[in-house]
């Protein structure tokens, strides 16, 4: 199976834009996709009580819709926050080891050829006193796929990112420059070479078109 972790340059960069555009686009290309965000923060609570996690919907939904329970996400907390500070502030504890079995698990049940695990803000986010999501990276054991801004500031967080994940002795498979409505393309454009002159791997710029993440996508296995 191959796939992705997503992590990002900090939070509301876009992951879950590009995750989402990501597996669609793999579903179309006749992928059996399993997308999945097992943790996240500041959700709502829903009519029967209980707290939604939107961003786990809409990889739910991306992905096919087959994914049930727990394969369609793990935590719910409500306080938008790290997912440690989150979860002491809901008496929660996250339980690594189930998120790592959750995901390897769900992929292998699922049949899936193509898995996105995507992550809760950016690498060095603690999940646990002794965990961070370059932990849950290096435990999943899939490429990192870098998700971030297209706009200022973005260079400095782009190169800190891959930085880290190369000290916690991983490797950045690409990084995704989301680039939104009100961004300046030809400023993007600019961020790219900029990050490129620093970083030899290979740089997408994601604006309308998810077709621009096809060169991502892997084979689509004989027989699927």
């Amino acid at each position: 199976m191959s796939g992705y972790f997503v992590t990002g340059t900090d939070t509301n960069v876009g992951k879950t834009y590009v995750t989402c555009a990501l597996a669609r686009l793999a579903v179309e290309a006749g992928h059996r996709v399993f997308a999945f965000k097992p943790i996240e923060s500041g959700c709502v609570q829903g009519p029967d009580g209980s707290y939604v996690g939107s961003d786990q919907r809409l990889l739910v939904v991306a992905s096919g819709g087959w994914q049930t329970g727990p394969l369609r996400g793990l935590y719910q907390l409500p306080l938008p926050a790290a997912p440690l500070v989150a979860a002491e502030a809901a008496g929660a504890t996250i339980d690594l080891e189930l998120v790592v079995r959750t995901a390897q698990e769900g992929a292998s049940q699922g049949a899936a050829s193509f898995a996105l695990v995507e992550g809760a803000g950016g690498w060095r986010v603690p999940i646990t006193p002794t965990a961070d999501m370059g932990t849950l990276a290096r435990r999943l054991g899939l490429p990192v796929l870098v998700v971030a801004r297209a706009s200022l500031g973005t260079i400095n967080h782009t190169l800190l990112t891959l930085e880290a994940i190369r000290a916690d002795g991983l490797a950045a498979a690409a990084v995704v420059l989301s680039q939104r409505a009100e961004d300046d393309p030809s400023a993007a454009q600019r961020n790219r070479i900029e990050i490129q002159r620093r970083w030899p791997g290979e740089i997408v710029i994601l604006g309308r078109s998810p077709a621009a993440l096809a060169g991502l996508l892997p084979a689509v296995p004989r027989g699927t």
